[in-house]
C-alpha cells in the first residue's frame, strides 16, 4: 500500500494583502505622476467671480503663452523671447483652422508685460485672444447699481 499524505484544512478566503500592497504602490505612482502631468508652466493665475468657460484650452494642442510673475514668456513648455512670440505663433497656427491663443498670466505679473505679449500675439494675425483665470472660491454676488439718487418704482 502507498503512503498518502493527509492534507490539511483548506482556506476558502482569498488573501488581499498581496493586492492590497499592490494598491498603495499605484496610489504612491499615481500621487507622484499627477504634478507632472500639467501642461505648459505653472503660474498662479488671477482669480474671477464670473468666468467663461474655456474648454479648449485644456485641449492637448491648445496654443498658450504663459506669462510668469518675474516677466519670463513660456509657448508651452519652451522659454520664448517676446520678439519671437510672432514668428511662433505664426507657425504654429499656420495649418489650424481654430487661430485661438491662449494667454495665462501669473496674477503678480506686470500689466505691462502682459500687454505686450497680447500686443505680440495680435500682431501675429491671431483674431481670437482667451484671457485664462481661475474661478473664485468665494460666491460674492455684485453690489447693486446705484440708482442716482432716483426713486425706485
Amino acid at each position: 500500500m502507498a503512503y498518502k499524505p493527509t492534507v490539511g484544512a483548506q482556506m476558502s478566503s482569498p488573501n488581499v494583502i498581496p493586492m492590497a500592497d499592490i494598491m498603495l504602490v499605484l496610489l504612491i505612482i499615481f500621487m507622484v505622476v499627477t504634478p507632472m502631468l500639467t501642461k505648459g508652466v505653472s503660474v498662479d493665475m488671477v482669480t474671477a467671480n464670473t468666468p467663461r468657460d474655456m474648454t479648449d484650452a485644456d485641449k492637448d494642442d491648445a496654443v498658450i503663452v504663459a506669462v510668469t510673475r518675474d516677466g519670463k514668456i513660456y509657448l508651452g513648455n519652451t522659454n520664448i523671447q517676446k520678439e519671437d512670440i510672432t514668428g511662433q505663433v505664426k507657425d504654429r497656427l499656420a495649418n489650424r483652422l481654430d487661430k485661438t491663443v491662449y494667454v495665462r498670466s501669473d496674477a503678480r505679473a506686470k500689466y505691462g508685460d502682459v500687454v505686450a505679449v497680447v500686443d505680440e500675439i495680435r500682431s501675429a494675425g491671431v483674431d481670437q485672444l482667451g484671457l485664462l483665470t481661475e474661478r473664485s472660491h468665494t460666491r460674492e454676488t455684485p453690489p447693486p447699481p446705484p440708482n442716482n439718487g432716483k426713486p425706485s418704482a
